[in-house]
C-alpha cells in the first residue's frame, strides 16, 4: 500500500466552508471575493467548489487591505500583479504593502488638507458663503467642474 505524500487530515484543496472557516470569512464572502477575481475555484467531479490552499492567503490579504480601506479595485491589480497559483510570499506580501503604503500617504494627505479646509469654503461655485467670493470670485470654479474643487490632491484653495 502507497503511503500518502500529504499529513494526515491535510487537504490539498478546500472547500468553500473550509475556506471560511479558516479565514473567519463569510461563504458569501468567499463567493463575492470570487465574483470580483481575487480568489479562483474549479468544480470537482460532484459539482462541488474546490479552492486550491492559497486561497487562504489571498483572503487574508483581502481582508487585511480592505481593513486598512484600500479599495477592492486596488487590491484587484496588487493580486493580479502576482504569479498565478502560487501562494504569496513574504516578498510579494512586502511589494504590495509597500504600494498601498503609497496609496494610503496620498489619501492621508488628501483627508488632513479637506479636514484643515473643513471650516472654510468647499469650492462648489455656490457664492453663499462670506469667503467665497475672495476664492471664488465671479464663479470661476464653476468653470472647472461640478462639485467641491479643493479636495483633490494638487488643487490648491
Amino acid at each position: 500500500m502507497k503511503k500518502s505524500a500529504l499529513p494526515a487530515g491535510f487537504h490539498a484543496e478546500l472547500s468553500v466552508g473550509e475556506v471560511a472557516r479558516r479565514s473567519g470569512v463569510a461563504i458569501s464572502a468567499i463567493h463575492f471575493y470570487e465574483t470580483k477575481g481575487l480568489v479562483t475555484s474549479w468544480r470537482n467531479a460532484a459539482n462541488q467548489r474546490r479552492y486550491p490552499r492559497e486561497a487562504l492567503r489571498r483572503v487574508s490579504i483581502v481582508k487585511v487591505a480592505q481593513r486598512l480601506g484600500i479599495p477592492l479595485a486596488s487590491i484587484k491589480t496588487a493580486l493580479d500583479s502576482l504569479p498565478k497559483g502560487r501562494t504569496p510570499t513574504d516578498q510579494d506580501w512586502r511589494k504590495l504593502s509597500a504600494r498601498w503604503h503609497r496609496e494610503l500617504d496620498a489619501r492621508i494627505e488628501t483627508l488632513s488638507r479637506l479636514r484643515d479646509q473643513l471650516t472654510g469654503c468647499i469650492g462648489c461655485g455656490c457664492l453663499s458663503m462670506q469667503t467665497c467670493p475672495l476664492r471664488n470670485p465671479g464663479d470661476e470654479i464653476a468653470a472647472q467642474g461640478p462639485g467641491p474643487q479643493f479636495v483633490e490632491p494638487g488643487k490648491e484653495a
